[in-house]
């Protein structure tokens, strides 16, 4: 049995959908905080259980029967992400899950300014020590928030940002894609293992990439980090959903998501998408 968390997300979804391709909907679950949210899969047969990180007493029976059990992350910037992972795989334990899968990045340091990737690693941590086989998927920074994160820049022909470095945008779609092949593996990747695209561009290069598409300059403008938090402000972003945003931009000024890895299209069995695809596509 493969039980998936977070499916009503859009991530742990699809990989629901590439699941339904290779196996029988009586051999998968689905847990959902709000179980009406995930009708979608109780209609092909999935059975949908009830079940919240932030409710220890609902999660043993989630988990039951679950031969591998994909944890999905937290996603609220405002929770005590590591604490409801901790809650999560406690329950695993208890329900005798035989691995754990969990959607890790693949900034998760100790050291990085950025949030989410020290919670990775400390969820990491508890995996190792939980006594359970267990992989970590690093994936590559969404792909998608790029399209927010490099503003309007299709018609200010600028691109501001408070730090640069290499990032691997990697597209959502291939991950979810690809976790759900490392899931059919049965066990066949252990540990942590990085699933990025092939390149790792700066915000100069994506610039330089925007132009190209554009068919006109588009330039990387660095701005003071203080007045861009104060600009993310002015324009109604939450000062700590701006800082926490800041550090994404200095964790890759410090190389946190330079790396790229060979396994994600290897598991594809295509080359990732690029950022060139993401640019490209088409405005909605």
């Amino acid at each position: 049995m493969i039980t998936v968390t977070g499916a009503t997300g859009a991530l742990n979804g699809a990989t629901v959908d590439h699941l339904l391709e290779h196996v029988p909907a009586d051999q998968l679950v689905v847990v959902a905080r709000d179980v009406a949210a995930a009708q979608r899969f109780a209609d092909r047969g999935i059975e949908v259980r009830h079940g919240d990180y932030a409710d220890p007493a609902s999660l043993p029976a989630a988990f039951a029967g679950a031969d591998q059990l994909l944890l999905v992350s937290s996603s609220d910037p405002a929770a005590d992400a590591v604490a409801l992972h901790r809650t999560a795989i406690e329950a695993a334990v208890r329900a005798g899950v035989g691995r754990v899968l969990y959607t890790s990045h693949q900034g998760a340091a100790p050291g990085t300014p950025f949030g989410p990737g020290r919670d990775h690693a400390a969820t990491e941590q508890l995996l190792a020590d939980s006594g359970l086989p267990w992989t970590s998927l690093r994936n590559g920074f969404y792909a998608h928030s790029l399209l927010f994160m490099t503003g309007p820049w299709r018609e200010t022909g600028r691109i501001e940002v408070p730090a640069d470095g290499p990032v691997s945008w990697t597209s959502r779609a291939d991950q979810a894609e690809a976790a759900a092949v490392v899931l059919l593996s049965d066990g066949g990747y252990d540990g942590p293992v990085t699933l990025t695209a092939s390149a790792a561009p700066t915000f100069a290069d994506v610039a330089a990439l925007a132009g190209e598409v554009a068919g006109r300059p588009v330039e990387r403008v660095l701005v003071d980090p203080d007045a861009w938090v104060a600009g993310q402000v002015a324009g109604g972003t939450p000062e700590f959903v701006a800082r926490f945003l800041l550090g994404m931009y200095s964790a890759a000024e410090q190389g946190f998501f330079a790396g790229v890895d060979p396994l994600l299209g290897e598991l594809l069995g295509r080359e990732p998408r690029s950022v060139r695809d993401l640019l490209a596509a088409p405005v909605h």
